[in-house]
């Protein structure tokens, strides 16, 4: 059987998918980046290896997230692509008439608008933490309860309140405001899940046309929580597809197989890498005012990629 593998490297998971010719996942993997994303990526190709029928055999490969390149030179990516088109191309497969897609992660959000399958318009919020999933796990932390808990107390509230969510400092006085005037820990949950809504679509889907059927992923989507406040707030059905965690690995794949299709041959490694030493290191360029800070990975002792430079003088021929 011939499949295509996908990998997401983010700040906060590092996504792994390996899907067939007729677009059927057959391995998904979330994985905790960790701050270590070059063992991840080994780790999770480790396991996805041992997870794979040995009559499968991988026709190509595709990286995107904020570690694509990383992973691209790591694994022989055929093809390395942003986040936006991963995530629009993925939810176009699983939503085939999907007009907009919001996608929530750990540390970044964004908004896609499609029409006709074609992407249109697009936002991101890579600044503030207020309108990200690491913004729901500090207020649970100090809410002393688990973050997958965050969901089902957020459904049980029977009051709604207000809490500011324009800013982290803000949204913890208020929160902790809340709970000094006497409320249910359920209504304050709840009222944390409407500050992100709020503040994702006052600043990431500022003067978007926001159509049916709107498509709801990311780590975040797990959050039946924040479905309810997107519905409640935009007062149309949101979809959460089934596998809304892994997107951006699952569109990677896909445009592997569009690659290979057009070129019909892969750079992929194989899982072999996973055997071999990985280390990386920097350095900023003095030759123009750019400065660039160009960013090296060695396998063993050899330069094996390169990146962050603005001109050709680094690159690996």
């Amino acid at each position: 059987m011939i499949a295509y593998l996908g990998v997401d490297v983010g700040s906060v998971s590092t996504n792994i998918v390996v899907v067939d010719d007729d677009n059927n996942v057959l391995i998904n993997l979330y994985l905790r980046t960790n701050g270590r994303p070059i063992e991840t990526i080994k780790t999770g190709l480790k396991e996805a290896a041992s997870m794979l029928d040995p009559e499968v055999r991988i026709a190509g490969a595709g990286t995107t997230g904020s570690g694509r390149y990383l992973a691209g030179v790591i694994i022989g990516a055929d093809v390395i692509k942003n986040e936006i088109t991963a995530h629009a191309v993925a939810a176009s497969i699983l939503v085939p008439d999907v007009q907009t897609v919001l996608e929530i992660g750990g540390q970044d959000s964004k908004i896609i608008i499609m029409r006709n399958g074609v992407v249109t318009d697009f936002a991101m919020n890579t600044v503030c933490a207020a309108g990200t999933g690491s913004f729901l796990d500090q207020q649970a932390s100090r809410l002393n309860i688990q973050i997958s808990d965050f969901g089902a107390l957020a459904l049980e509230s029977n009051n709604q309140i207000r809490i500011a969510g324009r800013c982290t400092v803000f949204a913890e006085s208020d929160m902790i405001h809340k709970q000094q005037m006497g409320h249910c820990i359920p209504d304050i949950v709840n009222g944390l899940c409407e500050a992100l809504v709020r503040n994702y679509l006052n600043n990431v889907g500022k003067s978007k046309e926001i159509l049916t059927p709107v498509v709801f992923q990311g780590g975040v989507a797990a959050n039946l929580g924040i479905k309810a406040a997107f519905e409640r707030e935009l007062g149309i059905p949101i979809t959460i597809p089934k596998y809304f965690n892994v997107m951006g690995a699952v569109g990677a794949a896909q445009l592997a197989k569009e690659e290979i299709q057009t070129t019909g041959e892969t750079s992929f490694k194989g899982f072999a890498v996973t055997n071999m030493p990985y280390h990386t290191t920097s350095f900023e360029c003095d030759g123009c005012s750019n400065a660039c800070e160009v960013v090296e990975i060695y396998q063993e002792n050899k330069v094996i990629g390169r990146w962050g430079n603005r001109c050709p003088k680094w690159d690996i021929v």
